[in-house]
């Protein structure tokens, strides 16, 4: 069953996460581009790791926080896991190549997208999930 957006979800466990994916697959298989908000330890790379898993990918999953961008490969696809928390002007965005990324038809996972939302393409997602306790805000929509 496709989800409609926008979408909210409320997780009090880590192990919700694969549920609320399965619901939010489709969407994310059809858009392909995916940007994350959320602050410091909200959850977001825990968010992408299950994402991977659910896309079959068996590579090791972690934070592109100092190689801003990691690369895996999934069923048929590759997958691109950004984190531009680090980058300081949209020049350093350009120099890295982020256009052709945004542009391959592969996958496209971004922390702290900020900086390159004039970037990115009209059909893109947006999740934005918010830590309160030990609950999590997770809300899905179109950027």
């Amino acid at each position: 069953m496709e989800i409609s957006l926008p979408a909210e979800f409320v997780c009090t466990e880590e192990q919700e996460i694969p549920g609320i994916i399965a619901q939010c697959l489709p969407l994310i298989q059809q858009h392909r581009i995916v940007t994350f908000e959320g602050n410091l330890g909200a959850g977001k790379t825990t968010f992408i790791k299950y994402l991977c898993s659910a896309l079959k990918s068996t590579n090791h999953i972690s934070s592109p926080t100092y190689s801003l961008i990691n690369e895996y490969e999934a069923e048929g696809a590759k997958i691109y896991h950004m984190d531009l928390y680090r980058l300081k002007s949209m020049e350093e965005a350009l120099d890295i190549g982020i256009e052709d990324y945004l542009y391959s038809n592969n996958y496209c996972f971004i922390e702290w997208p900020e900086l390159i939302t004039p970037l990115l393409p009209d059909n893109f997602l947006h999740i934005r999930i918010i830590a309160i306790d030990k609950q999590r805000k997770i809300s899905i929509f179109r950027g």
